[in-house]
């Protein structure tokens, strides 16, 4: 069952992956004139290092577009099914994570992520909601807050049954690429010197 789904997966993925290598954060503030991304703060493409520029307003659209990357990847084949969709939003993950265009040095996929549950599951987008809200509350990282609450999601999901087996399978490997791309801020988190949420410098 998961061979030909995998096979027939594979320009969804392709197309997803093409749409979520569109390094919107860069583009978004070369056009308001605040430089190049990659040479402020983390160097990362992404919604967080955008608000290092202090421009709140480009940061949320970064973090709008970026989502709509992985809705609109797995929007764009939910007539063949949800687990073909998926891969798209995969692909669109991939695409954020390791962008062709940028020497496949990208983002570290939240807010793709967010986008692919948005467009798949309002349960998983409720269940990541409640679990990042209440860790950044509570330890007030907003890293730690997103590794947890992806890590929540397709165990949840699975328990719940709803959806499929294969699509939390998906969801999984999604969330392991989201940790590995957050090393470094693990390593911080352990030593103590990672910024809580609201911390300057």
């Amino acid at each position: 069952m998961t061979g030909p789904i995998l096979i027939a997966g594979l320009i969804p993925f392709l197309v997803g992956y093409l749409l979520g290598s569109i390094p919107f954060g860069l583009l978004i503030t070369r056009l308001a004139g605040a430089g190049d991304l990659r040479a402020i703060g983390s160097g990362n493409i992404g919604a967080t290092n955008v608000l290092r520029t202090g421009r709140k307003g480009l940061a949320a659209l970064t973090l709008l577009a970026d989502a709509l990357k992985g809705t609109v990847a797995v929007a764009l084949f939910l007539s063949q099914g949800t687990d073909i969709a998926v891969i798209a939003g995969l692909g669109a993950f991939v695409g954020h994570l390791f962008p062709v265009w940028l020497k496949f040095k990208g983002g570290k996929g939240i807010a793709v992520y967010v986008g692919v549950l948005l467009a798949i599951s309002l349960t998983g987008v409720a269940i990541f909601a409640v679990v990042w809200l209440s860790a950044a509350a509570l330890f007030r990282f907003s890293s730690l807050a997103a590794l947890l609450a992806t890590a929540a999601v397709p165990p949840t999901l699975w328990i719940l049954g709803n959806p499929s087996n294969f699509t939390c399978g998906i969801l999984a490997l999604m969330t392991l690429l989201a940790w590995i791309m957050h090393r470094p801020n693990i390593v911080r988190l352990i030593s103590g010197s990672e910024s809580k949420i609201g911390q300057k410098g």
